[in-house]
């Protein structure tokens, strides 16, 4: 059996379970209590202990305390996490004569973001005296009075509360009065007793003192002077029906609206039986500014706005007096009860809000805390809150009470909406309901998620030869949808050839690709090579893009002719026959196309014994030489122009030595005229090899288009780049293009020719290049229509065959333009 001195142990104990089963089922409320009045500094209880919070992290988690709209009346010592007083607290002041006077608290960390509520409660000292409304009350008593007779006094009011409050009355030592202080569930007031009959003529005045205690400790008393006339009038007092009237009364009350009509009687007759109402001395003046009592009639009627939330309970002392020469009077009281209405519109604030949010937050943070009131009470101050728009990534959860938190639902993406514009809406319950909205601007903070990106996988740009140095060829253009260092890109170029450098540049900021050096169509006919893109953020991301630059030959070479010369004559044998070929006129052009393509023709004086063959520069007669006095020696002025614009020409001069054959040679040269007369078939043959040939290429670049729309209609996959040398290839573009030649020596990406008199001779022609477009312009090949017809128009002319074959191939299937590549490989 446990010993009785143990009990209070025990309870203790109890208290204590009870205390942390209430913390836990409060969702981690604490409860202090302070006296008022204390000093600063005054220690109020271990909160960081309470709350399980180290020391150590107050700081590091931003630990702060909020009381909402009040005071700060405590603080919180982060080095110690010791709760203590900060500024002087009256209860009276803050809570009235309210018994629950308490201060509430919140306490708030981050890191995780987390919300204490504590509870202080402010218990009552008694620093506050009773306190009569006057000095001095005065009362008149008739001599006939027998003893018993009962007279009310105006009571002490002391703003304390409970014990503090509670007074008791006592009179000075005298013979004739006693006093009976009186007690019921709302109010004590003194009721000062006749003990024993007066005698006006032995004593006309009495003069008393009545003090008023407090049950506090120490005890407060208040004192007011008595002074008591004694009369010869009325023997019966005026009388209500009841001494205590209760009366409902709603909230708003119209002015004029009738309270209670109250009804005394008197005994009396004539004078002394008329009587008059009016509020005792004892009525708080600011309830004779809300009520009003008619002194004939009696009724107490609204004068004033009757508020709930101000009060909701008035005590009024009425006393009815007759008219006689010594009047008498009769009191009661009236109880007037406030019925509450929805007249207050719910409030909505925020207590704290974590802004921006970045975009990689994950769902579950707490963006906002929010608290919700309402001042009505039961249904009418019962509040529910929500969130609008509907469908947005963030939700609502209540914590505590009133209290709710704004959290992260969903993931976020800046790019898709940069900030939230929300509205918090709070509802009472009454009827009918009330409600308050509050916005709240929810902006996304960025981070780098965007890959610079062009428009195009590739560019194809065309750009002249011979262009200006640090020519402006093409703009690359890269967009982030990022914000800020994000989405600041610069360029630069992917340089996988030591040569590259050297020949394109790009501006780093604005991504605008210059020349640095003239091109020249004869050593490089393709620059392909990759600009990348790269935004600031961290880590930074990158985007890339292919562009190739296609040189567009110029007519910038003149021919270059090889072969015979002055220096060294051509010997000739007479007799010679009309059309016979005597030796041939070399020429080769460092130009393609149309640039390339030579023709022959001889200076007006020139003999008219010759002829040059227009395409071929064959040196051939036009008559029989027989006669060969005076031209031993002749001169042949050969002119070998391209068909460039402007058009470059070359001149060549042979020499003709003739010479006297003897028998011998005269024989050999008939031989050789008989030679030279069956030559002419073999021209003949030459032309029409020379028409199959054309067909040929006719046929299978008919072919090649087949192939062509064919293969459109299959998925391939993009050829590697080519860096070093290529093979010999000819390019044809549509119609806002040309057809280019490509030398077997020549360069893809850069580099000098091994062979730098060689050519090819196969040469293809096509519509010129656009008049407008000038040296380092750029000319993007674009993609027909789906429903457009693909046509090219073309002139080939093949001059010598090496037992070539054709293929057909897409140089690039991935870019937008439309470039055939007929291949000429020597078997």
């Amino acid at each position: 059996m446990i010993p009785w001195q143990n009990d209070s142990v025990l309870k203790q104990l109890l208290q204590l379970i009870l205390l942390h089963t209430a913390w836990e089922m409060g969702n981690g409320q604490l409860h202090y209590s302070v006296p008022e009045e204390s000093q600063h500094g005054t220690f109020v209880g271990r909160i960081a202990q309470d709350l399980r919070l180290e020391v150590s992290e107050l700081v590091p988690r931003m630990f702060r305390l909020v009381s909402k709209g009040q005071k700060s009346f405590f603080e919180v010592n982060v080095q110690n996490g010791i709760l203590f007083v900060n500024s002087r607290i009256d209860r009276e002041e803050l809570c009235a004569k309210n018994v629950d006077c308490g201060i509430h608290l919140e306490v708030i960390v981050d890191k995780p973001l987390k919300v204490y509520h504590v509870e202080v409660e402010i218990r009552d000292i008694n620093d506050n005296a009773p306190v009569f409304l006057v000095k001095e009350q005065n009362l008149t008593i008739s001599e006939s009075r027998l003893p018993g007779f009962r007279f009310l006094l105006a009571g002490a009011s002391d703003l304390d509360i409970s014990d503090n409050a509670l007074l008791t009355y006592k009179m000075s030592q005298n013979d004739y009065f006693i006093l009976d202080s009186g007690s019921d569930d709302y109010s004590k007031s003194p009721v000062l007793i006749l003990k024993t009959p007066l005698d006006r003529e032995d004593i006309p005045v009495h003069h008393l003192v009545l003090t008023a205690t407090d049950g506090g400790k120490p005890k407060l008393t208040g004192t007011v002077q008595l002074v008591i006339n004694v009369l010869d009038a009325n023997d019966n007092p005026p009388v209500f029906n009841q001494s205590v009237y209760k009366v409902k009364l709603i909230e708003n009350a119209a002015n004029g609206t009738l309270v209670i009509k109250l009804n005394a009687t008197d005994l009396d007759e004539g004078t002394n039986g008329k009587l008059s109402y009016f509020f005792s001395n004892n009525v708080p003046r600011q309830f004779t500014k809300m009520f009003e009592i008619n002194s004939n009639t009696g009724e107490l009627r609204v004068i004033g706005e009757v508020d709930f939330e101000d009060a909701n309970l008035y005590d009024l002392q009425i006393v009815a007096e007759d008219k006689g020469n010594l009047p008498l009077s009769g009191h009661c009281k009236v109880l007037i009860e406030v019925s509450d209405m929805n007249d207050n519109v719910p409030e909505v604030s925020v207590t704290s809000l974590s802004v921006p949010v970045s975009e990689d937050s994950p769902p579950g943070i707490v963006v906002a805390l929010i608290s919700v009131s309402d001042k009505d009470s039961e249904a009418n101050g019962q509040v529910s809150c929500s969130l609008w728009p509907p469908g947005v990534p963030f939700k609502l959860e209540s914590t505590f009470k009133n209290y709710y938190s704004l959290i992260l639902a969903e993931p976020l993406d800046r790019e898709q909406v940069a900030e939230y514009k929300l509205v918090v809406t709070v509802q009472d319950q009454g009827s009918p309901s009330l409600s308050a909205s509050s916005s709240l601007l929810v902006p996304i903070s960025d981070i780098n998620d965007n890959v610079p990106t062009f428009m195009q996988t590739s560019y194809t740009v065309f750009v002249k030869e011979n262009n200006p140095p640090g020519a402006h060829i093409f703009t690359v253009s890269a967009s982030d949808p990022d914000v800020a260092e994000n989405a600041l890109v610069s360029y630069w170029i992917d340089e996988n050839h030591g040569t590259l450098s050297s020949y394109i540049s790009v501006h780093s900021e604005s991504g605008k690709l210059y020349a640095l050096q003239p091109l020249d169509y004869e050593e490089l006919k393709l620059l392909e090579f990759q600009v990348s893109a790269k935004d600031a953020g961290l880590p930074s991301l990158c985007g890339n893009v292919t562009i190739q630059v296609f040189v567009v030959d110029e007519n910038d070479n003149a021919p270059a002719v090889s072969g015979p010369t002055e220096d060294n004559p051509i010997l000739v044998s007479v007799p010679v026959v009309s059309g016979q070929m005597i030796t041939k006129v070399h020429a080769i052009d460092g130009d393609s196309g149309y640039n390339a393509w030579l023709q022959y023709e001889l200076l007006q004086r020139t003999t008219g014994s010759w002829r040059v063959g227009l395409y071929s520069g064959e040196i051939t007669t036009t008559q029989a030489l027989d006669d060969i006095e005076d031209r031993s020696t002749q001169i042949i002025l050969v002119v070998v122009k391209d068909h460039g614009k402007p058009q470059l020409s070359s001149t060549a001069t042979l020499s003709v030595v003739s010479l006297v054959a003897n028998a011998q040679n005269i024989k050999t040269d008939t031989r050789l005229s008989k030679v030279h007369e069956n030559a002419k078939p073999l021209v003949d043959k030459v032309n029409i090899y020379l028409i199959i040939a054309i067909c040929s290429v006719s046929s299978l670049f008919l072919l090649a288009i087949v192939l062509y729309v064919a293969l459109r209609c299959q998925c391939q996959a993009k050829e590697a780049m080519v860096y070093g040398p290529g093979t010999a290839t000819l390019v044809c573009a549509s119609e806002v293009g040309s057809w280019s030649y490509s030398n077997r020596h020549s360069h893809i990406l850069a580099g000098v020719s091994g062979e730098a008199g060689a050519k090819s001779d196969l040469m293809v022609f096509s519509p010129n290049i656009p008049a407008n477009m000038e040296s380092g312009e750029v000319g993007i090949m674009k993609e027909p229509a789906s429903n457009a017809s693909w046509s090219v128009s073309y002139i080939c002319f093949v001059l010598r065959f090496n037992k070539n074959k054709t293929k057909l191939r897409d140089p690039s299937p991935t870019h937008k333009n439309k470039i055939m590549e007929i291949l000429f490989l020597d078997m």
